[in-house]
């Protein structure tokens, strides 16, 4: 018996050094620099609320801190999706103003590696914005660093939950900078291809029901001016 008491024990010890070495390891998922803070090209700056229950509708596996919303839509419960989760939101412009409406589907990746501190997640936006036309954007996510950062604290807290200021690039591909496949679908620049990054600002965080103030953002490098003369309303 007491073999297997210092067994179990080890093992324990084993797995609380893992988790601290995958925490705290400083060279492990830098957040970095967006390499569109740096464009001299016009950018569209495209915010949404990252809340759940802020959304027009929410819905996954219903199982995670995430819950569906609004009550009894139906959940991601097929095992082809089931890792899966769909949103759609209203799309804020730069100034604040109603920009259109986003349907944001994201899946959990095969290629996730926690040793190499990556939370990877693909994902797809439809975006519709009157009078502009559409746009789809393909990319995949690291959620890592939101994880170590603030979900990780939240459940250190004895109030299990988190409280602060945390800015972070999402985006992480399949551009070889880290930036995501822009298309337009519709509108003036039907057909042209972009770059764009996602990135998340939270503030307030609970291990029960998830984010309680997080906002997205969505930033997509424009065509040179001469292509597109009259985007500066939701030019950031």
């Amino acid at each position: 018996m007491k073999y297997l008491i210092t067994l179990l024990l080890g093992a324990i010890v084993g797995v609380v050094i893992l988790a601290a070495v995958l925490i705290y390891n400083p060279f492990l998922a830098q957040r970095g620099i967006s390499p569109l803070s740096v464009s001299d090209s016009e950018l569209i700056s495209l915010n949404y609320s990252s809340v759940p229950s802020d959304a027009i509708v929410f819905t996954n596996n219903g199982e995670s801190q995430w819950k569906p919303y609004p009550e009894k839509t139906l959940q991601l419960w097929e095992p082809s999706i089931r890792l899966s989760s769909a949103m759609a939101t209203v799309m804020h412009d730069a100034r604040s103003q109603t920009a259109g409406i986003g349907i944001k589907f994201s899946s959990s990746s095969e290629r996730t590696r926690l040793l190499r501190g990556e939370v990877l997640f693909d994902s797809v936006w439809y975006l519709y914005l009157p009078d502009r036309g559409s746009l789809f954007i393909e990319q995949s996510e690291n959620y890592w660093p939101f994880i170590r950062e603030v979900v990780a604290p939240a459940y250190r807290s004895s109030a299990k939950s988190w409280k602060g200021s945390w800015l972070g690039n999402l985006t992480t591909g399949p551009g070889a900078l880290g930036t995501s496949f822009v298309t337009a679908g519709s509108g003036p620049l039907q057909g042209t291809k972009m770059q764009g990054v996602e990135s998340l600002s939270a503030k307030a965080y609970s291990v029960d029901s998830g984010p309680i103030a997080a906002e997205g953002r969505l930033l997509i490098e424009m065509p040179g001016a001469d292509e597109n003369t009259d985007d500066a309303a939701f030019a950031e």
